[in-house]
């Protein structure tokens, strides 16, 4: 089915002390009136999402039987959101259902990085680095794809946004990243930020716009109000919500990053995994409200706009001895934006059958990540593919760019 509709030293106290991490600085460049500026999102559900209950193929014979006590349903007080003939969305995610119908979002089935095992680690490198398989090395596709950007690009010449306490490898390598964490301790009040700052622009230069750099940033991601109930909780769906809308206010600022990544904790469902209620539903209710949180703050450049969603593998077909999913193969990613080419599914579905899953177990995939990723960034960026072949997904030729996914 293919889509063709639509006593601390300096640096322990500013760890300690203040709500942010500040990796580099970014340059200013001056552009032409009218110039296209693109921002990008890249969301990372670590723990291993459940295709089959997040899109679910109600259309397959073979689903109901497979998904006993988790299936999602048709009809009923909490049936699923259809999205097509087939395919049904779960009904924690009425947001992402919406810019479904209005073109602005997008599903790819049955999709999976090249990796074949089933550790979160191995398969969380292999997402990020853009490798072909397990293997070393010191940074991350986006990073790299920045990187092969001219200088005088907006998103290259802003850097990258990494939101947590560390940057992610998907963010590592030579071009330039902000990072910014949300609060975990008792936030610093005004006064003392102002007598640090002080100290340092005497003293410590360097460390004084470093601090200056960082405090700026907290204050403009909080801007539109912090629930304290709700910080540095990213397996938390109301901290799910409060860290996208940071991100975006970030990024909605003229002198803002256009790159940034998210990462979601707690997708791992061994246990208990639910249906249309449950804990994979509050979950995704989590992810859901990020969308629309993404979609307020980002408003002004929406038509500008990706947010991809993936994660590292599937979970099972069957549902297991405690109501959850185990370690699978292939499931979902998701696209949305005011310039991602949506209302559609991208699938070439390989059926239910247990003769036709992977190992007799999972999902099989179909559609290979990089070519989504591809896709984004050769038409949504603007990388060519000499590059991505190259340097962003090395010996990755004979995976081509999936076209079609940006308006």
């Amino acid at each position: 089915m293919l889509c063709e509709t639509p006593s601390l030293s300096r640096r322990a106290l500013l760890g300690a002390g203040v709500s942010f991490t500040a990796w580099a600085h970014l340059p200013h460049f001056v552009h032409a009136a009218g110039a296209r500026d693109p921002r990008l999102l890249v969301v990372i559900l670590r723990g291993a999402l459940d295709g089959l209950s997040t899109v679910a193929p109600l259309g397959d014979p073979d689903y109901e039987a497979l998904r006993a006590g988790i299936a999602l349903q048709k009809e009923g007080e909490h049936a699923a959101l259809p999205l097509d003939g087939f395919f049904a969305l779960h009904p924690a995610m009425p947001n992402f259902a919406r810019l479904y119908r209005a073109g602005q979002g997008l599903v790819i089935h049955a999709a999976a990085s090249p990796y074949r095992e089933r550790s979160h680690f191995d398969g969380q490198d292999v997402l990020e680095t853009g490798l072909p398989g397990v293997g070393r090395i010191d940074s991350g596709w986006l990073n790299r794809a920045m990187a092969a950007l001219p200088a005088g690009e907006r998103i290259a010449g802003r850097g990258g946004l990494a939101v947590g306490p560390t940057t992610p490898i998907i963010l590592r390598g030579a071009a330039p990243v902000l990072g910014w964490a949300p609060p975990q301790l008792q936030p610093v009040g005004d006064d003392l930020a102002a007598r640090v700052l002080d100290l340092y622009q005497h003293g410590d230069p360097a460390l004084y716009k470093a601090l200056k750099a960082g405090l700026d940033t907290d204050k403009m991601a909080k801007a539109g109000g912090m629930d304290e109930k709700a910080q540095g909780g990213s397996a938390n769906p109301r901290g799910m919500v409060q860290v996208a809308r940071g991100a975006g206010r970030l990024m909605a600022a003229d002198d803002g990053p256009r790159v940034a990544v998210l990462a979601f904790d707690g997708w791992d469902t061994h246990a208990n995994e639910g249906g249309a209620k449950g804990r994979l539903a509050d979950l995704l209710g989590g992810l859901d409200g990020a969308f629309a949180a993404i979609e307020e703050q980002l408003k002004t450049v929406w038509k500008e706009t990706a947010v991809l969603v993936v994660t590292e593998f599937g979970r099972t077909a069957r549902v297991n001895g405690t109501e959850g999913t185990d370690h699978g193969t292939a499931t979902v990613a998701l696209l949305a934006g005011g310039a991602v080419k949506g209302g559609c599914i991208i699938a070439d579905w390989p059926g239910l059958k247990e003769a036709n899953l992977h190992e007799r177990r999972d999902l099989r995939p179909t559609t290979d990540l990089r070519a989504v990723m591809k896709g984004l960034l050769q038409d949504h960026v603007g990388l060519g593919a000499n590059v991505l072949n190259a340097s962003v997904f090395p010996e990755s030729g004979a995976i081509r760019p999936l076209a079609g996914l940006v308006a």
